[in-house]
């Protein structure tokens, strides 16, 4: 809560309870009591600042009497405040009462002591002077939209390296069936935030149709709607050695893990890459940790040295494509099933959102963008992902039809109180996949201080775009 620097003495006791309550709320109460706790606190300020407009000891009691009242409708919640911090409320704050209604006897400062009592005091930012849809706009321009020149920048620098990979896998691989290599996600999408700093290079898989048949996930032991598994057919009047990806077949399915573990054997361990990089006037390594095949790119400076601008990962993603389907390699995501692909969604997500935002003009890529930034900024909501937040807005998309720009604030509070929701019920389900829930990676203490922290923002949401 921002408190003025007019605010009386009193006013300091309930800063230092209401700061001490709501920091330790959520440790006690977890999300839901730390909501309840901060609308309380709420009733608690509006009981000072009545108090402090009060001119006699009986209109303060009158005033005292009528947001205790309000307070008390609050604390009828059983399921969410519980006694114990009902106790701590209400002692600390006829404490501060007592406090209050002893400054408002003493006698007022002069206005001149009051100015220079202001003067002293460090001048804080002044949110206030802008209306939420103006901080959201000024919030996309300086933080979540990207400079066109960095754009281009690291899409120059993932057509290289996609330039250099499928040279070398033509030359020392001219056998391998492969689709034309691209480069995919967020970057080639204009869906990328903060800095562009991350791109993907697809590796489509050709299979030979009468060999292989894509296996949705509900079809497999697995019974995992991302999981698909990719299965051998024929293989009595077609053996072994018919199809060139047979190699990577583990009990009868084409193995993933298998495939990745090649790639990086023959193209993230074979490949010269201080060679390619003196090329290209950068620093080009293979990016340790994880199972994924990333390639970590540092611009040079004029003495050859890392200029210390911000590398450009990416990652070589082998994939299949069968109509709409597409499967990619990631035993990140698939673990520990060796012969398991995953089902990318992103492709269906960000076409169903170009095509709604196309239809009417409207400003969900704009409101996906500032949610993906105040994530990536915001230490409490880190862990957030970016498919969740996709999804939220085609949840929201199917009951609102008003998505001009003029609501973009009104959508963005509507995007933090959903978002409350599902945190709450621990699931936010796919919107092309019902069965999958996206929130199922998140911890219980992520989710704890994820929501404590969007319970912050939903009176005050202009704490996320600071």
């Amino acid at each position: 809560m921002n408190f003025q620097n007019t605010r009386r003495r009193g006013e300091d006791g309930v800063a230092m309870v209401i700061n001490f309550l709501l920091s330790n709320a959520r440790l006690v109460l977890g999300v839901g009591g730390a909501a309840i706790l901060g609308i309380a606190t709420l009733a608690v300020k509006r009981l000072i600042e009545r108090a402090g407009r009060a001119a006699d000891d009986e209109k303060v009691e009158q005033k005292i009497t009528e947001s205790w009242e309000e307070l008390s409708l609050v604390s009828a919640s059983p399921t969410l405040i519980q006694r114990e911090i009902e106790g701590v409320v209400i002692n600390h704050v006829a404490k501060t009462t007592k406090q209050q209604k002893a400054d408002l006897c003493q006698p007022q400062k002069s206005s001149l002591e009051t100015e220079s009592n202001c003067d002293s005091k460090p001048k804080k930012l002044q949110l206030c002077a802008l209306t939420l849809q103006d901080r959201l706009q000024q919030f996309y321009c300086t933080r979540a939209a990207l400079d066109p020149q960095e754009v281009q920048r690291a899409q120059a620098l993932a057509l290289d390296i996609c330039t250099e990979v499928h040279g070398f896998l033509h030359s020392r691989h001219p056998d391998m069936p492969l689709e034309e290599m691209s480069i995919g996600g967020s970057l080639l999408d204009n869906l990328q935030v903060i800095c562009a700093d991350h791109a993907c290079l697809l590796v489509p898989l050709q299979l030979e149709a009468s060999l292989w048949r894509l296996v949705p996930g509900e079809e497999t032991l697995l019974t995992h709607p991302l999981h698909w598994m990719v299965r051998r057919l024929n293989i009595e009047y077609f053996p072994r050695g018919r199809s060139y990806w047979d190699r990577y077949l583990v009990g009868g399915y084409l193995s993933s893990e298998a495939l990745v573990n090649w790639f990086n054997k023959a193209v993230m361990e074979t490949v010269n890459w201080p060679t390619i990089g003196s090329s290209m006037d950068c620093l080009i390594r293979p990016a340790l940790g994880g199972s994924d095949l990333r390639l970590e790119i540092s611009p040079l400076d004029e003495n050859g040295s890392e200029s210390g601008d911000q590398p450009v990962f990416v990652t070589i993603l082998p994939l299949l494509r069968e109509g709409d389907v597409v499967l990619t390699a990631q035993p990140e995501l698939t673990s520990p099933w060796v012969n398991a692909w995953h089902l990318s969604l992103y492709p269906w997500e960000t076409r169903r959102l170009v095509e709604l935002d196309a239809a009417d003009n409207g400003c969900r890529i704009k409101t996906l963008k500032i949610l993906k930034a105040v994530c990536r900024l915001n230490h409490a909501l880190r862990p957030m992902e970016a498919a969740p937040l996709v999804n939220l807005i085609l949840h929201l998309s199917d009951r609102e039809s008003d998505w001009s720009d003029s609501s973009l604030d009104v959508r963005f509070q509507q995007c933090i109180t959903e978002l409350i929701g599902y945190l709450e019920q621990g699931a936010l389900h796919s919107h092309f996949k019902p069965a999958v829930n996206l929130l199922n990676s998140l911890s219980e203490d992520q989710v704890d201080q994820m929501g404590f922290m969007l319970y912050c923002a939903v009176s005050e949401p202009e704490i996320l775009l600071v």
